[in-house]
C-alpha cells in the first residue's frame, strides 16, 4: 500500500480529538444514528457497520453507557432529525489536497459552510471527484504496545488477520488493511488482545506536500483546522507532510 498517513500526522489528530472530547461525542453519535438506520439495525452483532463506529466510539474513550445511550435513542428516533453524508473535495493553499467528510441534517447550510472556511483560508472548493483520486481508502488500527511486543511478533500476529501491512512507531503499531476487510481484521485482533487507540477507515494519499514554516504553512493549518471544528464535519483528510512533522520514514 503507497503513500501511508504519517505515524506523527495521526498522533497530532488524536491529540486535538481528546481536547474535544465533548464535541467528538457528539459526532460518533451521529455516525451511530447512521449506522442504526442503515446497517440493519440496533444489534451490533449483527450490523457491521454499528460495530465499526462502536469501536471507533471506544477508541475515542466514549464511556459505554453514552454509546448505549446513543443506540437506544437512534433506534427510537423514527422522527428525529435525518442525518446524510456528503464528502467535499478541494485544495487548500500550495496546492494541498483537502477531503472533509460531513453528516449534516441540512446540506445547504452545510455547502455553505465548507465553501466559506475553504474561501476565507485562501482555498478552493471543488468538485465530487477533483481530488480524491489522489487517495485511497484504507482500514487503519492504531495499536497500542504498552508491554512492548516485538515488532516481528506484531507484525506476524496482523498480517495473519487479515491485514495487508504494519508500520512501527516507539508505542505500538499502524495496522493498513484493505477497507472491505476492516470489520474482519479488527475484530480477530480485537480477541487476539490488541488494545486499540483508534480504528477507523481512512483516505490515505498517494503522494504528499512537505510544507515549510511560514505563512503557507499557516494557512494550510487554519484550513485544516476550522473544518475539524465545524460540528458536521466528520473527518478530514489531506496530503500535507506539516511543519515538524518529517517525513514520516
Amino acid at each position: 500500500m503507497s503513500g501511508h498517513n504519517k505515524w506523527t500526522t495521526i498522533k497530532h489528530k488524536k491529540e486535538k480529538t481528546d481536547a474535544q472530547r465533548g464535541k467528538v461525542f457528539t459526532k460518533i453519535g451521529r455516525e451511530i444514528a447512521i449506522a442504526v438506520r442503515e446497517g440493519g439495525g440496533s444489534d451490533p452483532a449483527s450490523n457491521g457497520k454499528l460495530r465499526d463506529v462502536i469501536a471507533k466510539a471506544k477508541a475515542n474513550n466514549m464511556p459505554g453507557d453514552t454509546i448505549a445511550r446513543s443506540i437506544k435513542k437512534a433506534a427510537g428516533e423514527a422522527g428525529g432529525a435525518s442525518y446524510k453524508e456528503v464528502t467535499y473535495e478541494g485544495y487548500a493553499p500550495g496546492g494541498v489536497a483537502v477531503i472533509a467528510e460531513i453528516v449534516t441534517d441540512n446540506v445547504n447550510r452545510s455547502a455553505a459552510e465548507i465553501r466559506h472556511i475553504f474561501d476565507k483560508c485562501g482555498g478552493a472548493l471543488g468538485t465530487g471527484g477533483s481530488v480524491s483520486y489522489l487517495f485511497e481508502r484504507a482500514g487503519v488500527i492504531e495499536i497500542a504496545n504498552p508491554n512492548r511486543l516485538d515488532e516481528d511478533e506484531l507484525m506476524t500476529i496482523a498480517l495473519d488477520a487479515g491485514a495487508e501491512d504494519a508500520e512501527f512507531g516507539e508505542d505500538g503499531a499502524m495496522v493498513y488493511t484493505d477497507p472491505n476487510e476492516f470489520t474482519l481484521v479488527r475484530d480477530k485482533l480485537e480477541a487476539m488482545g490488541c488494545a486499540f487507540l483508534s480504528a477507523e477507515r481512512r483516505m490515505i494519499p498517494s503522494n504528499t506536500v512537505a510544507l515549510e514554516e511560514g505563512e503557507l504553512a499557516a494557512k494550510v493549518m487554519k484550513l485544516i483546522d476550522m473544518l475539524e471544528d465545524n460540528d458536521d464535519v466528520q473527518s478530514v483528510y489531506h496530503n500535507a507532510i506539516l511543519p515538524g512533522e518529517g517525513d514520516g520514514a
